[in-house]
């Protein structure tokens, strides 16, 4: 079996002396969609920090198509072939949409414009509204422009937190059709979501967290009918 693309091996880490995650094993195939969930504080968004640099793991392996990545800065897994959209703070409002992505490409090799071209051809409302402030665009648009921005290094692998959080029913549906969209070009995607059905429902597998370890894992399905599973974390 080849290597995952991303691997989490026994991580543990945390936030000063607080310890989140207790010995986390991970595994993301290529082109796959997985989701992660599970209770507030179970370590979810922790992972997602660890495994992009944002916190160095105290013990335990992150690695990045078989190599190791663990406690490399942001800036260099970025370079290294992998994005991240955190839940907040994920666009800079005062700039345009055009601006967002230019600055979502700084990194890349070479111009951007062609890499910006081929994101509004698969978001069109970007094009449509690539002037506009990014301040003025509803959650749901939100969403979209930092998913773009985080694709403009053309990622092997997105890591994406709670992409539905605040929105609104409809809306969070169409940003999960993105999520999938965006799997489809090629992109695997580790994925942390609180509406665990939705998020279970566009993955190909999931992973419960608990007390930062995993409690369960299957395939996405075999979660959402696992009645113990359903009782537990997916509200019955």
């Amino acid at each position: 079996m080849s290597d995952p693309v991303l691997e989490l091996d026994g991580v543990e880490s945390g936030y000063g002396d607080v310890q989140v995650l207790n010995g986390l094993d991970i595994r993301l195939e290529a082109d796959e969609i997985v989701c992660l969930v599970g209770p507030n504080g179970a370590g979810k968004s922790t992972a997602l920090k660890t495994a992009f640099g944002l916190l160095e793991p105290w013990s335990g392996s992150v690695r990045l198509r078989g190599e190791e990545i663990g406690g490399t800065p942001p800036e260099d897994v970025v370079r290294l072939g992998v994005g991240f959209v955190p839940q907040t703070e994920n666009v800079f409002g005062s700039l345009t949409i055009a601006e967002n992505l230019k600055i979502g490409g700084v990194s890349r090799d070479g111009g951007v414009g062609a890499r910006v071209e081929e994101l509004y051809e698969r978001f069109p409302l970007l094009r449509e509204k690539r002037t506009a402030k990014a301040r003025t665009l509803s959650g749901g648009q939100r969403q979209v422009l930092a998913f773009a921005r985080a694709l403009m290094t053309d990622p092997d692998v997105l890591l994406i937190d709670e992409p539905s959080a605040g929105l609104a029913p409809n809306t969070a549906q169409e940003v999960f059709e993105d999520v999938a969209a965006v799997n489809d070009l090629g992109t695997a995607i580790l994925m942390v979501e609180q509406n665990a059905r939705q998020g279970l429902a566009i993955s190909d597998r999931g992973y419960v967290l608990d007390q930062g370890r995993v409690a369960y894992h299957d395939d996405a399905a075999e979660l959402m009918d696992d009645p113990e599973v359903a009782e537990l974390y997916l509200g019955g």
